[in-house]
């Protein structure tokens, strides 16, 4: 079968012209609207960030407005066609600039650089006439900057009186008083301590406002609103909350609380105690030294229990009885109670941590069985906070993440 014809044949038979084609219409900007357009993009940016682009950035878009200015300022006939344009007078030369003359232009330069590549280019070659740069549908970097204000970090007039505070904690980090765990959304609050990219950061406050925001899927709740953080570097930064929550989130540490304050909270309540003051008992933290791999194996594993009688006493037969897993204790820490109740505030304590309660089954000599309810799975500076949050009455405001091993508020 004769191709051409079977093909005429299937054009011509096009009742609902499918096959019809337009040709596509190109419309090319003449040079100067393609110059007056780059200059536009200059003034634009001058609007945006004050300042003319500079050429010490690592922003592409950025240099690339920096080598069109100059090429616009070296070339006196583009620099009068633009002068009309020129809202910021930024085709001015700073005071001393003398200007090549033009018959100098096309004379072979000696190429050392990119930037001798793109200020030779006198003919415009390395224009971009077909928009590779012109983003439609992507905002440019300077144009994202416009949607919130970008904060920057500036020197902290006031450093010193937080300088002693850094180098404190970073002694206490390293004495093992204080540790770094991985950081979570309940773990930022004003107050604390934390490490981005191995900077230590201060969050001093945070002025939050609550926000509802739709979706889809419905309307949720956004808290967000300006920080006050002080890095060790001597600088201060007002980010927003969620924009630390989010950086803090890819790269950052939580600094935990330094438990020997928290000793010496408890001490300071119980410290003035009188003959008038009646003794009521004892908390105890105790240490399994079990030989049992199963037991071993868990990290922070603690008894916290109450004792009427003094604790060496109460744990001299640990070895013989199931509450104490059958296996000698190690002594790790206790307080001695007055003025209250010593049952409720051992009650307090397995409720707080009763998500992290060891789940394990002990027998006896006879052979029975036992599970044991005062074994936590709890680091040790955290068990000493909750224990000060109990009896300064703040313990209803916080509860216990075993995932982040870290007191969180409500």
């Amino acid at each position: 079968m004769d191709k051409d014809r079977v093909l005429n044949e299937i054009f011509e038979n096009d009742p609902f012209g499918l096959l019809a084609t337009k040709p596509k219409s190109y419309s090319t900007r003449t040079p100067d609207e393609r110059m007056k357009s780059s200059f536009d993009e200059i003034n634009q940016f001058y609007k945006t960030n004050g300042r003319e682009p500079l050429p010490n950035t690592s922003d592409i878009s950025e240099y690339q407005l920096y080598l069109r200015l100059k090429g616009f300022r070296g070339d006196p006939d583009k620099a009068n066609m633009l002068r009309d344009l020129d809202e910021f007078e930024l085709l001015k030369e700073p005071s001393g600039f003398v200007a090549e003359p033009k018959e100098n232009y096309f004379k072979p330069k000696k190429i050392e650089s990119i930037d001798d590549i793109f200020s030779g280019d006198q003919l415009g070659l390395l224009d971009d006439d077909l928009g590779l740069f012109e983003f439609k549908h992507t905002p440019k970097d300077y144009d994202r900057a416009q949607a919130d204000f970008v904060a920057q970090r500036r020197p902290c007039k006031n450093f010193d009186q937080y300088e002693a505070i850094f180098k404190a904690v970073q002694q206490e980090l390293s004495q093992g008083k204080r540790k770094l765990i991985p950081f979570k959304q309940d773990n930022l609050r004003a107050g604390d301590f934390y490490v981005n990219n191995g900077v230590l950061l201060y969050l001093e406050n945070v002025n939050l406002d609550e926000d509802v925001q739709k979706f889809k899927s419905g309307s949720r709740q956004r808290k967000d609103g300006r920080t006050r953080t002080i890095f060790e570097n001597g600088t201060e930064s007002n980010m927003l909350y969620r924009s630390l929550y989010k950086v803090l989130l890819m790269n950052g540490k939580a600094v935990t609380q330094n438990f020997e304050k928290v000793n010496e909270g408890f001490a300071e309540t119980f410290g003035q105690i009188s003959e008038e003051d009646e003794e009521a008992g004892y908390i105890y933290v105790l240490k399994s030294q079990s030989q049992d791999k199963q037991i071993q194996s868990i990290s922070n594993l603690y008894k916290i229990g109450y004792s009427k009688v003094d604790i060496e006493d109460r744990i001299k037969n640990a070895e013989r009885e199931p509450t104490y897993l059958m296996a000698k204790v190690e002594y790790i820490a206790g307080w001695k109670c007055y003025n209250m109740n010593p049952q409720k505030f051992e009650q307090l304590i397995h409720t707080f941590f009763g998500t992290s309660c060891l789940n394990i089954d002990i027998f006896d000599e006879r052979g029975q069985r036992h599970t044991p309810r005062e074994w936590f799975i709890a680091p040790l500076a955290v068990i000493e906070q909750a224990i000060e949050l109990i009896i300064n009455g703040k313990i209803v405001n916080y509860r216990y993440d075993g995932e982040s091993e870290m007191i969180v508020r409500r």
